[in-house]
């Protein structure tokens, strides 16, 4: 068991992986900008004051931090406030946990570092992208992403083996209350998302179950210890997304990813998480087939995938 601080622990993603940490049978510290009336255990701090965070980090005595809390939604705030912001949490928030001495630190980042969507248009060096594609940020949220992953790799450069330190890059984070048809992220249904393949390929059709995300980060900081320092990991479901195959629906989309598309044999997403899964031994346990299969039955044409 370890003590765990869990900054935005309020979120969408957060709720699921505090959750799922407990149930693992982790010792959970909360903390976020606000936190709900009905949790009086969890700390309501504002993590851009350094202050603020090396209190709050000091206090807990944690044996590991996640790192969450972030403007989570591109363009949902001016690009510059989106930036300062993130990027101020991801320095604050680690530099507090590395001053308090706690020996596990992970971040938050984001497969939109990949700088898919770019208004300038995108083609991928290849499919599935993996950890190894060069990042090509195009908007604030997205490299205030990157530098979350840059200010990990400055503390591991800074403090070697001292401080174990990773980040991942979690895909499009389906909560559990969303299978039964409360609104996703971006609005939608995940039945909407899957009957109208357009809604899902900004995205490259990606997606993970949060509860997914919470087992991967319980296996990442027990594993710590046992792999390279300063690694950074996609996470995200063992499929795409999609009831046709990404080498059909890519292209249709994305008409410059026809030849890199054609990789992507039957139900392949377009993000690899081999690597969660080489140095990790995670699997994702959760898809949209199994969650949505009584609607999915109702509505797919026979021969569906």
């Amino acid at each position: 068991m370890s003590r765990i601080l869990v900054t935005g622990s309020a979120g969408r993603l957060g709720r699921s992986v505090v959750a799922v940490l407990r149930e693992r049978g982790d010792d959970v510290v909360e903390v976020d900008l606000a936190v709900p009336d009905d949790n009086p255990e969890a700390i309501a701090t504002d993590l851009t004051d350094p202050a603020a965070a090396s209190a709050v980090v000091a206090e807990a005595r944690a044996d590991a931090v996640i790192h969450l809390a972030a403007i989570a939604v591109p363009f949902s705030a001016p690009e510059q406030h989106i930036l300062r912001t993130n990027a101020t949490l991801a320095i604050n928030v680690m530099q507090a946990a590395v001053d308090a001495g706690v020996r596990k630190i992970v971040t938050a980042s984001s497969p939109t570092v990949f700088g898919y969507g770019s208004p300038a248009g995108w083609t991928p060096e290849r499919l599935p992208l993996d950890e190894q594609v060069e990042p090509r940020p195009w908007n604030a949220y997205a490299l205030s992403k990157l530098v979350a992953e840059r200010t990990m790799q400055m503390f591991a450069a800074q403090q070697g083996d001292a401080v174990r330190l990773a980040a991942f890059r979690p895909c499009y984070v389906i909560a559990p209350e969303e299978w039964g048809g409360e609104p996703t992220q971006q609005g939608h249904t995940v039945l909407e998302r899957l009957d109208d393949p357009a809604l899902s390929a900004p995205a490259l059709f990606n997606y993970v179950d949060a509860r997914d995300v919470g087992a991967f980060l319980h296996t990442l900081v027990g594993g710590l210890d046992d792999i390279p320092n300063a690694q950074t990991f996609i996470v995200g479901a063992a499929d795409a997304l999609a009831r046709r195959p990404l080498a059909e629906l890519m292209p249709q989309y994305w008409p410059q990813t026809a030849a890199v598309a054609a990789e992507l044999t039957g139900t392949s997403p377009a993000f690899s998480i081999e690597k969660a899964r080489r140095m990790l031994g995670w699997e994702p346990e959760h898809d949209w087939r199994t969650e949505l299969q009584p609607v999915v039955r109702e509505t797919e044409p026979a021969g569906g995938a």
